[in-house]
């Protein structure tokens, strides 16, 4: 069952978790998660906590890319305290020397769980892959 007012506030994180992302803003993206947050991915070991998140998200410090991304919702179920999320993500991140931009783009498995009364992050799948460059045409 979903309430409309629940997933509203789900589609509202996952808006201002893009937002504070393009933002570079890593305190209003750690806000939005539990502190044991567990984020899967393919071919690397799963990211544990809120801490770890943060000390990756600022590991590059000025040299990190600007990251933009953008969720097409497939699915919202919301359980209780707990709801789940289906959506295409296209991320594209741009390094800060001008260089080009690197897009990777596939589904992913969110699960929130409400806390004091908000959603927050609770673990998180994506199976985002490379996508190829438009190629250029001579002229």
């Amino acid at each position: 069952m979903t309430s409309n007012g629940d997933e509203r506030a789900i589609r509202e994180v996952m808006a201002t978790w893009h937002e504070a992302t393009r933002a570079g803003d890593v305190d209003a993206v750690l806000a939005l998660m539990a502190e044991d947050v567990v984020f899967l991915g393919a071919g690397r070991p799963p990211l544990r906590g809120k801490a770890a998140f943060a000390a990756l998200a600022r590991a590059g410090g000025s040299a990190a890319p600007r990251i933009d991304a953008a969720s097409d919702v497939r699915e919202v179920r919301v359980s209780g305290d707990w709801a789940f999320v289906w959506a295409h993500l296209t991320v594209v991140a741009t390094p800060p020397d001008g260089g080009p931009a690197v897009t990777r783009a596939g589904d992913t498995l969110s699960v929130f769980r409400k806390e004091a009364g908000r959603w927050v992050l609770a673990r998180d799948a994506n199976m985002l892959a490379p996508v190829p460059a438009a190629p250029t045409t001579g002229g």
